[in-house]
């Protein structure tokens, strides 16, 4: 059984071309704020003995956070850190209906994914959509083209279009 698409767990392993995509439009990233050894897409990152909730986020930072209860406190971090300077890049499961959602992705600048994301090279698609939610202040804006521009609206699988 794959991990990634268990109950057992709230990790989804970030897609390779996707990083990548993302990193080439805001990066190159200094920090994965929530990764483990295996998935991290950063040479410096936090695990969750690090405990990423409690360490200063600083530069330009990549988050793909546990998507279980605590992605509120994910997104409540990702944007404090933000009015401390940081650009946070976070890919997040696009619920919309949630509280996390409206306190604080709604203060980002928004894309949403077109299909469903295969995460950790998984042979099937998410069950859920995907956005990325990028919170930018004090002059780290992206390199490339703003959110909502062409260059990221390709990302994601063909499954679940209509």
């Amino acid at each position: 059984m794959n991990v990634h698409f268990s109950s057992k767990t709230d990790m989804w392993a970030t897609p390779q071309d996707t990083f990548d995509a993302l990193a080439a439009e805001f990066g190159p990233f200094d920090l994965d704020v929530c990764a483990t050894p295996e998935n991290a897409k950063c040479p410096r990152y936090y695990t969750r003995e690090d405990d990423g909730l409690a360490q200063p986020w600083t530069g330009r930072c990549w988050m793909n956070p546990p998507y279980g209860r605590t992605i509120g406190q994910w997104m409540k971090k990702a944007y404090e850190e933000s009015q401390r300077g940081a650009l946070v890049v976070c890919l997040v499961p696009a619920r919309t209906d949630t509280a996390w959602w409206h306190d604080y992705a709604m203060k980002g600048q928004i894309r949403f994914l077109r299909g469903r994301l295969k995460f950790g090279g998984a042979a099937n698609s998410a069950p859920f959509p995907s956005a990325v939610v990028v919170f930018a202040n004090d002059g780290l804006e992206p390199r490339g083209n703003r959110v909502g521009s062409e260059p990221l609206l390709g990302i994601g699988g063909k499954e679940g279009e209509q």
